[in-house]
């Protein structure tokens, strides 16, 4: 069988056995009027995936925007500490700042790496992600070379995360490949979670928040179907509501990427004004 028709084949049969797991239709507003109408219905852990009582301990508190200050990155890290976040995920040039904020704390500090196109070389992206292991990140969101992956080039893909998961992995890290899933066909979801599997990531991440698109509750089932129950997935860009949370955790996220923690925790509706976080 030639790769185009094992890739086909292998995609197939994730988004029946999803249709068949969760009574899912073949849209993402399918499913998520599905969730609407009962989150049992598409819980990929069955009990362990019901919504938790203590929500921030899900949440990686977010600031990615290019404009924060250093004030914005301490009273996110503030924030973080009176929430109980599991992480704040920050660019790299703040992982110092974070990390000395948070010590003492339950809180680790994330950043992004290759950050948002996922378009450097694999060597620089291993660098930068070493650099802010270093400085006191323990958390890595690395973007996928969405262009290689089009291309083929699996192989190159796969190499790029490994290289970047061995390098957060080497201090007791955690790796995250964000796919950007909007630019993706389902095709391509299958491939790049399995990829990100095969090559040792930790999570499988929807997108950056930059892009053309967001997190959605078909892509987070779709990447849970494709991983498995013991990898980690993300579902972040546009998560702004207690709502679209607990859709997200109900389709399979473990991890959420929000900008809006406070207000969610809080039960209000989040900054429809962030950075697509």
């Amino acid at each position: 069988m030639d790769r185009e028709k094992l890739i086909e084949a292998v995609t197939q049969e994730v988004l029946t056995a999803l249709t068949m797991r969760y009574d899912v239709c073949e849209s993402p507003e399918a499913v998520r009027n599905v969730v609407a109408n009962g989150a049992d219905r598409v819980s990929f852990h069955g009990e362990a995936a019901d919504v938790p009582m203590d929500l921030a301990r899900y949440i990686d508190h977010t600031l990615l925007k290019p404009e924060a200050t250093a004030a914005d990155i301490d009273k996110l890290c503030s924030e973080a500490r009176e929430y109980q976040f599991a992480s704040v995920c920050i660019n790299p040039t703040w992982v110092k700042r974070a990390a000395t904020n948070l010590r003492g704390s339950e809180v680790v500090t994330c950043t992004v790496i290759g950050f948002p196109l996922g378009a450097t070389t694999t060597a620089i992206k291993a660098m930068e992600a070493r650099r802010a292991l270093r400085e006191g990140a323990r958390e890595v969101d690395m973007v996928l070379n969405v262009g290689a992956l089009k291309s083929g080039e699996f192989e190159a893909v796969r190499e790029d995360i490994a290289q970047v998961a061995e390098a957060a992995h080497e201090v007791g890290g955690l790796c995250k490949v964000i796919l950007e899933t909007a630019l993706l066909t389902d095709e391509e979801k299958v491939v790049a979670s399995s990829l990100a599997k095969d090559a040792k990531a930790d999570f499988v991440k929807t997108s950056t928040g930059f892009g053309s698109g967001g997190a959605t509750v078909y892509d987070v089932a779709l990447m849970r179907e494709t991983v498995g129950p013991d990898m980690g997935v993300k579902a972040s860009g546009g998560v702004r509501t207690l709502e679209d949370v607990e859709d997200m955790i109900a389709a399979g996220a473990s991890r959420i990427g929000a900008s809006a923690g406070v207000q969610i925790v809080g039960g209000d509706e989040g900054d429809t004004n962030g950075d697509g976080y």
